[in-house]
């Protein structure tokens, strides 16, 4: 089971994508997700120059030993460029593991222990009657769950919601970074923001949302990391006559104290951490039982073996899991994400955007979304492959996610 080569694919059917291929002399390939959205390139040269040569010739079966090694031996650690070139290593590990032994990788992991992943979906509008119209949409595909995001009266673009105009008046239901035209410079569209606007806003939404569909569907909203502690204890508790299944990302994540103010101040369910990717992000919101659902992603978090860690630890303080699946996590970083909502014992929901066609075509995918529920397949080992003749078609094209400004003009969070 030694590798015998590794190599970095980058390639962009609608969005950007980095892909490790891992095979073994027995020609066993493994495929892992790498992408960092808006920081691809450099994932693609952490791996080229400083991973790569350290896996040719080692042992594939070792995975424990090699994730180790890989953050241990660098001296530097964590960071999300880091942890995504683990993650690929990782993942791409765990595939070649299951293909070897016949098995879909959630049996490697302990086996089922639900039938399949609840998932949920991203409703969005310019206003009230074009949200309601797209949750509409998405309860027609099947969705059990829905997030609801909405534009805010008197701002022409709010990051999440699909209608939005910046960056040339295109949807982008994808959400995928801004891209300039063809020969420009790319530079992020720039999005203006007001606080106050928000936080007046989005009770009526939600009152409205609640009014049409009624008390049992579960509804998510995201707060972009864009609020202080006391301004998200504030819309906490005014959501919570609408029975939120969760408020996430309220407030700028790397601030884990601020969790304590809101957590004193609302009932409203807290999620945070896609932008975490260390179980040292969360160990203190995890002892002190300041959120509800872990959000971080398989393919920024060190892979298969941190994240199961992760959220093993999180089980133990009676924290569930929410794993980030938007589209700039590949298909292969989402089979991964599936794989672990199937055999964890403390699974919670799973965010789910559909991905392009045109992404399809490259990332040949067996997993399945039916009746609400995700399934990663019985198919051994992750169950997604990678058409290269296809990806050599879609370059690589330079991409930004917007820049939030205040009304005078400041950077915000976002």
């Amino acid at each position: 089971m030694r590798i015998v080569s590794a190599e970095v694919i980058v390639t962009s059917p609608g969005r950007n994508f980095v892909t490790l291929r891992i095979t073994t002399e027995d020609g066993v390939a493994g495929l892992g997700d790498a992408t960092l959205n808006g920081r691809e390139l450099a994932v693609q040269s952490y791996l080229d120059s400083h991973v790569v040569p350290l896996l040719i010739g080692s042992d594939a079966s070792r995975i424990e030993d090699t994730w180790q090694y890989l953050y241990r031996g660098a001296y530097w650690r964590r960071g999300p460029v880091t942890m995504a070139a683990i993650a690929a290593v990782d993942t791409a590990l765990w595939d070649i593991k299951a293909k070897t032994a016949g098995m879909p990788l959630y049996q490697l992991l302990g086996g089922a222990s639900r039938t399949g992943a609840l998932a949920y979906g991203h409703a969005s509008g310019r206003d009230v009657p074009e949200l309601l119209d797209s949750v509409r949409a998405h309860l027609e595909l099947g969705y059990r769950a829905i997030r609801i995001q909405t534009g805010i009266p008197g701002l022409d673009s709010v990051y999440g919601v699909a209608a939005s105009g910046a960056g040339g008046g295109e949807r982008y239901d994808y959400e995928p970074a801004r891209r300039a035209a063809l020969g420009g410079r790319p530079l992020p569209a720039v999005e203006t923001w007001d606080t106050r606007a928000y936080l007046r806003h989005v009770p009526t939404v939600f009152e409205a949302v609640r009014a049409e569909f009624g008390p049992e569907l579960p509804l998510l909203h995201d707060g972009h990391h864009r609020m202080t502690p006391i301004e998200a204890a504030r819309l906490g508790k005014a959501l919570e006559p609408y029975d939120l299944f969760w408020l996430e990302d309220a407030t700028p994540a790397e601030d884990q104290a601020a969790l304590r103010v809101i957590r004193h101040h609302t009932t409203t369910p807290l999620a945070i951490g896609e932008v975490f990717n260390s179980v040292y992000d969360y160990t203190m919101l995890l002892s002190e039982r300041l959120i509800d659902y872990v959000r971080s992603a398989v393919t920024h978090t060190g892979g298969v073996t941190a994240m199961k860690k992760l959220l093993d630890l999180a089980d133990v303080h009676g924290v569930r899991s929410g794993i980030h699946g938007p589209t700039d996590i590949s298909p292969v970083g989402m089979a991964a994400a599936l794989h672990l909502d199937l055999a964890i014992h403390n699974f919670g929901i799973q965010e789910y955007m559909r991905h392009s066609e045109q992404t399809l075509e490259v990332f040949r995918t067996s997993y399945r979304f039916e009746d609400g529920l995700l399934h990663p397949s019985d198919t051994p080992g992750l169950g997604v492959d990678l058409d290269t003749e296809a990806a050599r078609h879609f370059p690589y094209q330079p991409a930004y996610l917007p820049v939030n400004r205040l009304l005078d003009g400041t950077v915000h969070d976002w």
